[in-house]
């Protein structure tokens, strides 16, 4: 049964990588695929949640960092060594390796993971931008199939994995850390203190 997955795995791959070579492709999905290139909207999606967002905006964004820093540790430092998968471009004959290949292992494909896990949690707390961030995850997780680096599998199991990962962040979140952080004005949830005095003035 094994075999049986990882046998269509790569020949889904192959199809994904080389089947599917295009020069459009071929000049953007190395752009896609470096995460420094999105820093700029990063920077600018976390400070409009940050000041729009007042407190509870404030105390969402701090959780986040703590989350892909979690993300990252995770899936690059525990997984990866665990599982031990190569990558097909080390592996894989007619691969088509548009980018460095690197000498980690493959599973799980940590751009899956990290943001996939920033897709749900912003997308929970945050019905509206849900989507948008979907598809910006499937788009950097497909980029790395496309340049040669990871196996299908690796992006739907990071997926899986980021997904995971955002929900017990977003569980925590709500449990935990924003009702401490209501002790402080500075990153206080004014809708509910706002809720809590209307209930207590009825």
């Amino acid at each position: 049964m094994l075999e049986s997955i990882i046998r269509f795995d790569t020949w889904l791959f192959l199809q994904l990588n080389a089947g599917a070579a295009n020069s459009v492709c071929d000049w953007l999905m190395p752009w896609v695929t470096e995460l420094r290139n999105w820093f700029p909207l990063i920077i600018l999606g976390l400070a409009a949640v940050a000041v729009f967002g007042k407190g509870r905006g404030r105390t969402i964004v701090l959780t986040a960092i703590v989350l892909f820093a979690l993300t990252d540790q995770v899936s690059s430092h525990l997984i990866k060594p665990l599982v031990a998968r190569p990558r097909p471009c080390h592996t894989v004959e007619g691969v088509r390796l548009l980018y460095s290949c690197g000498a980690t292992y493959a599973f799980p494909s940590s751009h899956a993971v990290t943001t996939m896990a920033a897709a749900f949690f912003f997308g929970l707390l945050y019905r509206r931008i849900l989507w948008p961030l979907f598809f910006l995850s499937v788009i950097v997780s497909y980029s790395r199939i496309y340049l040669g680096i990871h196996y299908p599998l690796d992006t739907l199991g990071g997926w899986m994995i980021g997904a995971a990962m955002s929900l017990g962040g977003v569980w925590t979140y709500r449990h935990h850390i924003q009702p401490f952080a209501n002790r402080f004005r500075w990153f206080r949830d004014d809708s509910t203190a706002n809720s809590s005095h209307a209930a207590n003035a009825e």
